[in-house]
């Protein structure tokens, strides 16, 4: 079965993530992460650049050289080298953007001081020590702000890794309203339950946190009914002492899951599951986010005119992930051990195979996806 493969998780690698250095939030900045980039990738990539305060002289020169688009957060983000922003922030960014199609990325949660104040006297091995320190409150007021600037500006919005369905009617509304707003939400959002996570585990933290059982029963509803547009990785790897696991301490670990390998076949093991197709497959993993990346015109399906990226793959055979088959660099997973359906056998990038049944291609066959839309109309 062939199955088209684009999916913003091919596109992360070089993008503006916090632990990305030097974060891409200037254009020498960008130009280096191309130059270090060059003949070494392995699938088509692109570049997201970051919006942080005083930057926003910054955007039209990034967004000329063909960046997708930016992330931005609204609380820390865990490096001192990517800092947030806030509110002010964006005022002096939007304007700058209105009249292109440059998508703004948010991690959506804000410090609003909501979370309980006894969480840090509890014992920090435990998960719910963890979560009750990011509750939904930080979710719900960053989307809130984020739609109500979306509204104001009409500049493109997306809401990355969506973990609270609370947040949902905002949503909705927002776009009812008419913002041009898309949402993702995440595959450990939709496979993995705060009731079931070891104490010391830590290799499920993430921000925004894994939650209960009855919030992902309604992220399920909201993916069937159109609300959530998208899902992907947010493939956050970071090195065992980062993790701490050793002492299991969910306070102090990385908050990051790392899963691009096994995104496919997560996803699949739980739309067979929950009454999902491979259409529905398709459209979230592949159409959807390469609409969202301004690549609609040439990823996220199987067609003429179209690059020819797309996976052999065995909907029917399973296997159990291990150290031996992951092929990313830091083998820490909450998925090792899980039986998984789907097994990719080939994977095509422009016609041309870069993996063969656990086989790589020797040379680098991947391209630079520098987007021509994004133009400002002071560059028209």
């Amino acid at each position: 079965m062939r199955v088209p493969f684009y999916n913003m998780d091919l596109i992360v690698g070089f993008e503006s993530r916090g632990n990305s250095i030097p974060s891409t939030v200037t254009l020498p900045a960008f130009t280096t992460k191309l130059s270090e980039a060059a003949g070494k990738c392995y699938v088509d990539v692109g570049f997201w650049g970051g919006i942080v305060p005083g930057n926003q002289n910054e955007l039209v020169p990034m967004l000329n050289a063909g960046v997708m688009g930016f992330k931005c957060f609204l609380i820390h983000s865990g490096v001192d080298e990517f800092p947030h922003v806030d509110r002010s922030d964006l005022e002096q960014a939007f304007p700058i953007l209105q009249g292109t199609s440059a998508v703004v990325l948010f991690h959506a949660e804000v410090d609003c001081g909501c979370g309980s104040s006894t969480y840090i006297e509890k014992e920090p091995r435990k998960y719910e020590t963890f979560l009750e320190s990011r509750p939904d409150q930080m979710e719900l007021e960053a989307i809130k702000l984020v739609c109500e600037l979306c509204l104001k500006y009409r500049v493109r919005c997306h809401i990355v890794h969506l973990s609270t369905a609370k947040a949902l009617p905002i949503i909705i509304d927002a776009r009812k309203a008419g913002a041009p707003l898309t949402v993702e939400t995440c595959h450990h959002y939709l496979s993995l339950e705060a009731e079931t996570i070891p104490d010391g585990a830590t290799q499920y933290k993430c921000c925004p946190p894994i939650r209960g059982k009855s919030n992902q029963d309604l992220l399920w509803e909201a993916l069937k009914d159109g609300h959530i547009d998208m899902v992907v990785s947010d493939h956050s790897p970071c090195t065992a002492d980062l993790k701490v696991l050793d002492t299991g301490d969910f306070l102090c670990a990385w908050g990051g899951i790392a899963s691009v390998q096994l995104g496919l076949s997560l996803f699949w093991t739980n739309c067979l599951r929950h009454d999902m197709t491979l259409v529905d497959l398709v459209q979230l993993l592949c159409r959807k986010t390469a609409e969202m990346a301004n690549l609609g015109h040439r990823k996220g399906a199987i067609k003429e005119g179209y690059d020819a990226d797309f996976v052999v793959w065995d909907p029917d055979s399973t296997f159990k992930v291990t150290e031996k088959n992951i092929h990313f660099k830091n083998k820490i997973t909450p998925y090792m051990g899980k039986e998984l359906k789907g097994v990719v056998q080939s994977t095509i990038v422009q016609g041309v195979t870069v993996y063969d049944r656990g086989d790589f291609s020797e040379a680098p066959r991947g391209h630079f996806m520098l987007n021509e839309k994004n133009k400002s109309q002071s560059a028209l």
